[in-house]
């Protein structure tokens, strides 16, 4: 990467040499060689600047910037033309004619590059495609979901279908976490690998791999949030921390922990419930149970029911930020009753 950087900063010191060296031998505006030089010069860097600008155009500003500079040519070509027939000659129409071209041409270029970042849908959008080939209503993976991988599991019972973006720089987090010298996240990465090929081979999805980079914004969860912006995209995350920054910033969040929830049984006060006990509880003759979903039941009067299936009566549902708990009772005369709500 060095040897690269260094090649290119040659290649733009050539550049600027040979303008200094072309204005030096053919003297533009019959200046003395010195100054012509300097002018040479001053306008080769300015060039290598603009370059170095360019450089960090999305494909969308890029487009827009030269339909604007085009436009804005021509408007100042049609103008130039009107004056020239309503009799303006000599050097007020040359000056004139300089003005408008400089002026329309930068006009254009500022308009195109702002309206090419911010085209998305309507005939504009439809124009200058979105970057990295992102569609509407896309959805971008970030490092959490892909190693968690019921991301796949959902694309795979079709509730989840369209366009997955994988950005470059979530890849290679991924890798670095598959390389780790730490055997669980070594573990963590692969498996993440894994889920990722898996989904590219699902027929309801179209996973893409993104190749933009913003490289002076540390760290992925606020790049993520930065493409999310860019592609009026949709962040598939399970990362409480992102969740939050993102919400207040405005993009919008799609949190498996938050679907994981929504989807587990609505449990009431009264109802019977059929559950395996499975160990001991803290309190005195408390037994825990779990569900499918992964909530924990916690049973009255059911310690001597440890690896046991039994009845039980819930008696109040508890909803926390690390998730759901039930409480139930069990009678140990070995049936459930249900237990009255109170009014």
């Amino acid at each position: 990467m060095r040897f690269v950087w260094l090649e290119i900063w040659l290649a733009r010191a050539i550049f600027v040499f040979i303008f200094v060296l072309t204005s030096y031998h053919f003297r533009p505006f019959h200046w003395p060689p010195l100054e012509s030089a300097v002018f040479g010069g001053a306008l080769g860097v300015f060039l290598v600047g603009f370059e170095m600008r360019l450089r960090r155009f999305t494909v969308n500003r890029l487009i827009g910037a030269a339909v604007g500079f085009s436009v804005g040519i021509l408007a100042a070509l049609m103008v130039s033309h009107l004056l020239s027939d309503a009799g303006v000659k000599g050097p007020l129409l040359l000056y004139s004619e300089l003005l408008l071209l400089v002026c329309f041409a930068y006009l254009g270029f500022a308009a195109g590059a702002a309206k090419g970042k911010s085209s998305e849908g309507s005939l504009w959008g439809a124009i200058f495609p979105r970057a990295a080939g992102v569609s509407r209503g896309a959805k971008i993976l970030d490092t959490s979901v892909i190693i968690d991988g019921r991301i796949s599991d959902v694309c795979e019972t079709g509730f989840v279908e369209g366009t997955l973006i994988v950005p470059q720089f979530v890849l290679r987090e991924l890798q670095m976490v598959a390389d780790s010298s730490d055997s669980l996240k070594r573990n963590r990465g692969r498996r993440g690998l894994d889920i990722l090929q898996r989904m590219r081979k699902m027929s309801s999805v179209d996973v893409q791999i993104a190749d933009q980079d913003f490289p002076k914004v540390r760290g992925v969860d606020l790049k993520l949030i930065e493409l999310a912006k860019l592609t009026d995209a949709k962040i598939v995350t399970n990362d409480f921390n992102l969740n939050k920054v993102a919400q207040v910033q405005g993009v919008p969040v799609l949190n498996i922990n938050d679907l994981a929830n929504a989807l587990k049984p609505v449990v009431l006060p009264g109802e019977i419930m059929r559950v395996f006990i499975l160990k001991e509880g803290k309190e005195y003759n408390q037994g825990i149970a779990y569900l499918d979903d992964g909530t924990m039941v916690v049973v009255d009067n059911a310690r001597k029911m440890i690896s046991k299936t039994i009845d039980i009566a819930v008696t109040s549902v508890l909803q926390t930020t690390a998730g759901r708990m039930i409480f139930g009772k069990y009678d140990e005369r070995g049936r459930a009753e249900p237990v009255a709500q109170s009014s």
